[in-house]
């Protein structure tokens, strides 16, 4: 006689704990895994925010607070702009920049700005800015 018998039947149905054990921790190492990613991203994400932030700052300064060629000359000046602090030092471009006692129209002049973000982040930006020689101020 035939004897019925269900696929459930005998020691080969399931899982063992075993199985089941390993297959947790694959799941839960792949979880963490993708976790740190996401934080990883997310750090990133808001450091570059805060590079464009200030690059943006950088830039309306540099608009809107930096003389202008025919007005600039070597000093400071410093102040706030939405929340960022900011300076900038002019200066001589160097000493082989030196134009005293020649009739030069125009000098380069070493122009440093730094922004302060108010969480602490600092960004500086040099470039060069034409001024009037000595004779001409």
């Amino acid at each position: 006689m035939f004897r019925a018998t269900s696929p459930t039947d005998g020691r080969t149905s399931g899982f063992t704990i075993i199985e089941v054990l390993i297959a947790l921790a694959i799941v839960a190492v792949s979880v963490v895994a993708i976790g740190s990613v996401m934080s990883t991203n997310v750090r990133g994400v808001r450091s570059l925010e805060q590079h464009v932030t200030l690059m943006q700052t950088i830039r309306s300064i540099m608009a809107t607070e930096l003389p202008s060629h025919a007005k600039i000359g070597i000093g400071t000046w410093s102040g706030r702009t939405n929340d960022h602090q900011w300076r900038i030092d002019v200066g001589p471009m160097g000493e082989e920049w030196d134009a005293s006692g020649s009739d030069v129209a125009w000098i380069p002049a070493l122009v440093r700005i730094q922004v302060r973000s108010p969480s602490g982040a600092v960004t500086d930006l040099r470039t060069v800015r034409l001024m009037h020689g000595p004779s001409q101020q």
